[in-house]
């Protein structure tokens, strides 16, 4: 009787430390688990942000695109500047196409400056505009400087 006793007390530790064992085993597999999980969205986020602005072809990109788009911006002053010059001397059906034409190009002017400063404004860009550029372009104003 004594040993069934023994063997009982045995089987328990046995199936006790089982069962401790597994418990560990879940515990460790949703604390370590469970952290990943939580820290996803931040670790994608990173290696997202690293894949991007990190990269040495979105910095030329964007680099260039601000001064694309600046650049879009003097184009169309300049277009307008000249239609006006040619406007004094047109005749009437000449001098509603030149009107026509210019208030298209004050449209494509707004659109430039509005795209320029939109990119200017986002945090992951801005680092990348060129030191000699405006931070912003005044859509209101009659000539544009892109370069100091």
């Amino acid at each position: 009787m004594g040993q069934v006793r023994e063997r009982a007390r045995w089987g328990v530790w046995a199936v006790g430390g089982v069962v401790g064992l597994a418990a560990l085993y879940v515990i460790g597999v949703f604390v370590f688990g469970g952290a990943q999980w939580i820290t996803a969205p931040f670790r994608g986020e990173a290696d997202k942000r690293e894949n991007t602005v990190g990269s040495g072809e979105f910095r030329q990109t964007t680099y260039e695109e601000f001064f694309d788009l600046c650049e879009a911006v003097q184009n169309a002053e300049g277009t307008i500047q000249a239609l006006q010059e040619e406007r004094r001397a047109a005749s009437g059906t000449r001098t509603a196409q030149i009107d026509q034409s210019i208030t298209a190009l004050k449209a494509t002017r707004t659109q430039s400056v509005n795209a320029y400063n939109s990119k200017a404004a986002q945090e992951h860009r801005a680092p990348f505009r060129d030191k000699d550029l405006p931070y912003r372009l005044d859509a209101g104003a009659e000539r544009t400087t892109c370069a100091n």
